[in-house]
């Protein structure tokens, strides 16, 4: 990989026009590409001869780039890239093939991906050092213009892993595993071993990160060459910085993550904490964005299965909980803990009977599908004691919203104007 890769002698097939699809394009057309086949079950259709003459390039090309969107599994166009499943490689490959990158940070995991890589991102640069962030975290990584001396934090996801083949980042970690997108990977294993892709092809200058025992276990068994770093005690001063927010419980790994791997660049613990001060935090991830004399309303769409959702209902008390949505394989909770923090829940969305299931005999609930009627309900009801709003939706966004931003924006819309129509 330390010889420049010649991508105008080669042949792409690129599955999938989204946003990560269009940034593979545009960057195989800026390295002089010259065959290029393009497919997207959406925007085509119809067009018959378009897919005959994608579903033929298959066989003949030398790579396919298949969108992280796509499962496979559900493809009428399985069978073919099935057989040619050797080729298929992710935008964060090309990345690494076109650039001899020696700094790099790759972060993957369960929960608290983007959340950490924005910390990362944000103590560096707060730090002056210089650096960029990309890939699942919302800009294609393709889309960055390449410099040596930058440092680039890059969040990836399970989906672009899965087929990953010349990743080789100089820090890469991984957060955490449980139970998601069984959907899309089949069995439990299947989505640990596509993240611990991660690792490949890190040699002996290289570091890896990693804080449970059993992942501990993985990495130690596969003989992996970079250097391991076993984060199992939490090294953060909690009074040396003022940010509610990053005190939060679901916080705390991602700060010791963000510590020990901030300290591989060199980053003081003075510079550290200070840095942390001015940390926002993201949209749509325990977003506390009004607050009442009555209510407390925190946006927390990302949250898109129970395990995501655990971590506001630990953080509050006094809950109105708004969950439902599309329903994640397997999913489960134990309520148990939480069931004392919880007043009522609104079930919302197309699947109300899966969620009834999780709540009945165990939490007061009740059925409302509509989200905007369940926030004018709120604002009609009278409550003495302060009450928190808690919109976890602890499923997928996709049977009434585009996306999780697209659903977060709504519930912030609703209880803004319900909010300045009953003050």
């Amino acid at each position: 990989m330390n010889e420049p890769f010649n991508f105008k002698n080669k042949s792409f097939a690129i599955y999938g026009l989204g946003l990560t699809g269009i940034s593979t394009f545009n960057f195989l057309k800026k390295n002089k590409v010259k065959k290029i086949f393009t497919w997207d079950d959406f925007i085509y259709k119809k067009n018959i001869l378009k897919k005959k003459k994608f579903v033929n390039s298959l066989n003949l090309v030398d790579f396919i780039v298949i969108s992280p969107g796509i499962n496979l599994k559900y493809s009428k166009l399985k069978k073919i890239i099935f057989k040619n499943k050797n080729k298929i490689i992710s935008d964060l490959d090309l990345f690494y093939l076109k650039n001899n990158i020696k700094k790099s940070i790759v972060l993957t995991g369960t929960n608290g991906k983007s959340t950490t890589c924005s910390l990362i991102y944000h103590i560096l640069k707060t730090n002056k050092v210089s650096c960029k962030l990309a890939g699942n975290i919302g800009k294609p990584v393709l889309d960055l213009k390449y410099s040596n001396k930058h440092v680039y934090v890059i969040e990836a996801s399970s989906f672009q892993l899965e087929y990953s083949k010349f990743i080789k980042p100089h820090c890469a970690a991984i957060l955490n595993i449980s139970k998601d997108h069984l959907d899309w990977h089949g069995t439990k294993k299947n989505y640990i071993n596509s993240k611990f892709k991660i690792f490949n092809n890190q040699d002996k200058s290289d570091k890896a990160f990693v804080k449970d025992f059993h992942l501990k276990k993985i990495y130690k068994k596969r003989k992996y060459l970079g250097k391991l770093n076993f984060l199992n005690k939490n090294k953060i001063i909690y009074n040396y910085f003022n940010n509610d927010y990053l005190k939060l419980k679901v916080n705390r790994d991602n700060l010791n993550f963000a510590y020990f791997i901030t300290k591989k660049y060199k980053i003081s613990n003075k510079g550290f904490y200070k840095s942390l001060n001015s940390f926002s935090g993201l949209p749509h991830r325990q977003e506390i964005f009004l607050k009442t004399k009555k209510y407390k309303f925190i946006n927390d769409s990302k949250a898109t299965s129970f395990e995501a959702s655990k971590y506001s209902l630990i953080s509050n008390s006094n809950i109105i909980w708004i969950l439902g949505g599309k329903p994640k394989q397997n999913d489960n909770i134990n309520l148990s803990k939480f069931k004392k923090k919880i007043i009522k829940a609104y079930i919302i969305g197309n699947h109300p009977s899966f969620f009834k299931k999780k709540l009945q005999n165990k939490i007061n609930y009740e059925i409302i599908k509509n989200l905007k009627t369940v926030i004018k309900k709120i604002f009609l009801s009278k409550s003495k004691k302060k009450i928190t709003i808690l919109f976890s939706p602890a499923s997928a966004s996709f049977d009434q919203f585009k996306n999780f931003a697209e659903r977060g924006e709504k519930f912030k819309r609703f209880v803004k104007y319900y909010a300045k129509k009953n003050n």
